[in-house]
């Protein structure tokens, strides 16, 4: 196959400044009510609906249905650039493009067609994966049942259910109560079976829509029960590095913000360096420290990306051993990154405060929301666990979880 030709039937990647030149002046508009959303805790309905409208649901969709044909390493340069604007909104797309992926990764059919073009019509996919409580590990209380005259119906309640309450679709963890097997159900939130709640109380990343799901009697259809063991095998990197935009992209808001603070301060100290805080060297210092930081977390961000890309590439390229080392890649990579990332963000968000005087810590301004936010984001996924991970492949070649879960334990044993 020539490369145009996998071009159009692959999403291997386009014109990136054509292709972010259509959002940017969307991200400027989600960037200007950012901090009244923040300090309101006001849902983004509104630039989440700018961006189904520009189509940036779609970006990855082959060019072939209709979509940007971007690559895996180019939206997360669009995330970047939209988590800058606002890092709850590409946290709240993050169920939606790595449905699209799966959905990539699956072998052509009449169904996957069916979605790319939902995807194109600017229909957006949640997620609701996680239950809290007693659920044991690796299993999971929301369940679907076959109905006799066709069609399952979904039982359950979920949280940390991401985006959700922007979505057409959900992207729903789930028992069959036929075979005990797991499954992915697509259940449409056009439907009274389907309840979704803003009762995320996490200090940051607070307008994500990142709440409870619940679901009574929802209806799913058959095609939309998908069993588990067909999803992408690279989804798990895939979540990790839209967490590591998210990062990436506060940085860059951090370097923004700390900018325009410093050039717009007129009070300055009888101790400091200069008559103006903008031509004070150490408080250049700092700047220039962060700006340094920001431009590190997006290199590796988008460097992380690159196996991801591979491992979509190897999917349809009939060598097994470049597609399993790719998928191997894809995970350390990513879990490397999330370590790096981590430490340079934070560290940035905190010494933004040090070019600044105790006005920067008024409520209306939000500068805090910048730690928070990178706070709750590095949280996910532990840090502690992923630099085990890494160091066991480096030094002894142990694969990789490329699943894992969470649920019950023993206290204290």
């Amino acid at each position: 196959m020539s490369h145009n030709s996998l071009l159009f039937t692959l999403s291997i990647g386009t014109d990136y400044e054509r292709l972010a030149s259509r959002f940017r002046p969307i991200f400027a508009r989600i960037a200007e009510g950012a901090v009244e959303r923040e300090c309101s805790r006001s849902l983004p309905y509104e630039p989440i609906k700018w961006l189904k409208e520009a189509g940036f649901g779609a970006v990855r969709v082959p060019v072939a249905h209709g979509g940007a044909g971007a690559s895996v390493p180019q939206l997360f340069r669009l995330l970047i650039e939209l988590a800058e604007a606002d890092s709850n909104v590409p946290q709240s797309l993050r169920g939606h493009f790595a449905f699209v992926e799966d959905r990539l990764n699956a072998p052509p059919s009449a169904e996957r067609d069916i979605w790319f073009q939902r995807f194109v019509a600017g229909e957006l996919v949640g997620n609701a994966w996680t239950e809290i409580g007693s659920v044991k590990m690796g299993d999971a209380i929301t369940q679907v049942s076959p109905v006799e005259e066709g069609g399952w119906l979904l039982n359950g309640t979920k949280f940390y259910s991401t985006g959700s309450i922007f979505a057409d679709w959900i992207d729903v963890y789930a028992k069959r109560t036929d075979t005990g097997g797991d499954v992915i159900a697509v259940v449409s939130t056009r439907q009274d079976g389907v309840t979704l709640s803003d009762d995320w109380d996490g200090f940051g990343q607070r307008t994500t829509g990142s709440g409870t799901s619940v679901f009574v009697n929802a209806q799913v259809e058959s095609v939309n029960v998908i069993d588990f063991a067909t999803r992408f095998k690279y989804q798990t990197a895939f979540y990790q590095l839209v967490l590591n935009a998210v990062l990436a992209g506060t940085a860059r808001a951090v370097e923004r913000d700390a900018a325009r603070e410093v050039r717009e301060r007129t009070r300055i100290f009888s101790h400091g360096n200069a008559t103006s805080v903008a031509r004070d060297v150490q408080v250049q210092q700092v700047v220039g420290r962060i700006s340094a930081q920001a431009y590190a977390a997006e290199a590796v961000a988008i460097r992380a990306a690159e196996p991801a890309q591979r491992a979509y590439e190897t999917r349809f390229g009939g060598n097994d051993e470049a597609e399993h080392q790719a998928n191997i890649d894809a995970e350390i990579e990513s879990a490397k990154a999330q370590v790096v990332l981590a430490d340079l963000v934070l560290r940035a968000a905190s010494d933004l405060f040090n070019a600044l005087g105790a006005s920067a810590a008024r409520e209306a301004k939000a500068l805090d929301r910048h730690w928070r936010n990178a706070r709750t984001v590095a949280t996910h996924n532990p840090l502690i666990y992923k630099e085990k991970i890494i160091g066991d492949w480096v030094i002894n070649g142990t694969e990789p979880p490329y699943v894992w879960q969470i649920g019950a334990g023993t206290p204290g044993k």
